[in-house]
């Protein structure tokens, strides 16, 4: 078939693609898709590692982020290549999957890729690699396992050291012992045991943005923080004992749903009327005010005049306040959401230490604090810049991850190299055991994690080579699975002692992910692309009128 899908039948042309199909096919196809791949993997690969760089990213609208957060970098880029794409979303899975080790799995693919390209130069088949990636996949997580240590869920210490190694490469560095204690005090307070399992859902740890101040100034609350104000400026500012009604509907007269015409001939009509609905409103916060209520949040508006009988009774109000906040309000004071304000009794009624609208920056917040065991949690992260604020919620938001992944599956495995080098070694010796041309795509497994090793070297300036031969120096040894890189002395250490350790979920999840992506791309020997030439036309049309 030529490059158009064209087959010539007894020397006629048979057209099979529409007009303007593009068609890439064989090598060509292949080569196209891995450099695609590749360069997506190297553009990450500058950003790995505690020595990484960071990368600015602008928008079509000019915002701009500064980030080495893979994930982040991934999903802000307009990535058009669908081989490339590919790479993205295959990283997206591992943010969502984990929430972390996007750059291992990215670059992990890309390095996967370069090997395959020096097999596919020896003409060993696709197919052949595919396979023999597969085997070596299964064998290095059969062995990560082997290698994993166990931990238990009361260190403290050691969730707080996976929780700094994952802010290591971050730009909070500077506050990370700060930020590792807040990570694990609030994922072991969201922690539920469920038949004998630990569950952890992170969306019950709420995260508020404020820059102004320093990152040292982040607290973790015990409660909830609504970036909201005091409704009336005649309610108390601060509750002690709170008893918390948590409403969602409207303290106000609702708007009938048809259009109605009220004819009033004299002023005493139109008293009576007003009247009757003060009495409404009096009638709702009377009801409210007899359950025992002194806190009332609310999801929907409340009137003025509500708000007027509410401050007289000296109830503090909170209006429209978002349903997700809503719900972890229920979980931290254990109260329950009435839709309906004659349904509220005071067994419906949350409970709180303090009840407290403070100024944090320029803006006014409600802190409920001193919750009964709070099942969701709030952390206000300060910073002197916006843009520093938002890295340090990613850092943060990895730090969670990382906590919550060791909760799930309490194993980890050592940093700093140390866990790619030891599969390394195992799986060469591993493709012994493997015969014909799939014992050299193992080796190119094996050589490819040896890669992630080189990039986070190169990083901090040092010599890839020499460190890389003498850490499977180090592994060669019977203890030799704890060592890796110290970044910042360029010398093999025992990561053990360093406390550079990490989730073995993270890690196996790398793993899976990067050889996913580059077996998919090897998979591809055709790229069919639908016209363009359509849509170009139609953009003519609509310029002309």
């Amino acid at each position: 078939m030529s490059a158009k899908g064209v087959v010539p039948t007894a020397g006629l042309p048979v057209l099979i693609l529409k007009e303007g199909t593009q068609r890439t096919s064989g090598a060509e196809a292949l080569r196209s898709n891995m450099m695609a791949a590749i360069t997506v993997a190297e553009m990450l690969r500058t950003t790995y590692g505690p020595r990484g760089m960071d990368k600015m990213l602008v928008d079509t609208l000019g915002d701009i982020t500064i980030t080495n957060d893979g994930a982040t970098i991934l999903d802000k880029m307009d990535v058009q290549h669908p081989a490339a794409k590919m790479l993205v979303q295959i990283a997206k899975g591992q943010d969502e999957e984990v929430g972390d080790g996007t750059k291992t799995s990215v670059i992990f693919a890309g390095e996967l890729l370069k090997a395959a390209e020096d097999l596919l130069a020896k003409d060993v088949h696709p197919t052949i690699i595919i396979n023999g990636f597969k085997k070596a996949l299964d064998e290095a997580i059969k062995y990560a396992e082997k290698i994993a240590k166990p931990v238990s869920l009361d260190e403290e210490e050691i969730l707080k050291k996976i929780a700094s190694t994952a802010l290591t490469s971050k730009a909070v560095h500077g506050v990370r012992e700060r930020f590792a204690e807040i990570a694990v005090k609030a994922v072991r307070q969201v922690a539920e045991e469920r038949k004998g399992r630990i569950y952890v859902d992170l969306d019950n740890i709420q995260i508020i943005k404020k820059h102004g101040g320093s990152l040292a100034d982040t607290k973790l609350i015990y409660g909830i923080v609504l970036d909201k104000e005091v409704v009336h400026p005649g309610m108390p500012r601060r509750v002690e004992n709170a008893k918390i009604a948590l409403i969602d509907a409207p303290l106000e007269i609702e708007k009938t749903e048809i259009d109605a015409e009220i004819r009033i001939s004299d002023p005493e009509m139109m008293r009576k009327f007003i009247e009757q609905k003060e009495n409404l409103l009096k009638e709702m916060v009377e009801k409210i005010a007899a359950t025992g209520a002194n806190v009332v949040i609310c999801q929907k508006g409340i009137d003025d005049v509500a708000q007027h009988f509410l401050a007289k009774k000296g109830i503090l109000a909170v209006r429209r306040v978002k349903r997700s906040d809503m719900e972890k309000l229920e979980r931290a004071t254990k109260g329950r959401i009435v839709s309906s304000i004659d349904d509220l009794s005071p067994e419906d009624l949350g409970y709180a230490e303090l009840v407290e609208e403070r100024k944090v920056g320029e803006d006014k917040m409600v802190f409920i604090e001193g919750t009964k065991d709070p099942k969701a949690v709030s952390i206000v992260i300060r910073g002197g810049l916006e843009r520093i604020v938002d890295e340090a919620e990613r850092s943060l938001r990895d730090a969670l991850s990382v906590v919550a992944d060791v909760l799930r599956n309490p194993k980890i495995v050592y940093g700093g190299g140390a866990f790619e080098a030891e599969i390394a070694k195992h799986i060469r010796e591993f493709s012994t055991h493997v015969s014909g041309k799939e014992q050299l795509a193992v080796q190119a497994f094996a050589k490819a994690l040896e890669g992630v090793i080189s990039a986070l070297v190169e990083n901090a300036g040092l010599d890839p080579i020499d460190i890389v031969s003498d850490l499977r120096q180090a592994h060669s040894k019977e203890d030799g699975v704890k060592y890796g890189v110290n970044i910042f002395t360029g010398k093999i250490e025992d990561m053990e002692k360093l406390g550079v350790i990490e989730p073995l979920a993270v890690k196996v999840n790398a793993l899976k992910a990067g050889t996913e992506a580059a077996t998919l791309i090897l998979r591809i020997d055709d790229i069919i692309a639908a016209s363009k030439v359509k849509e170009e036309k139609e953009k003519k049309e609509e310029k002309k009128d």
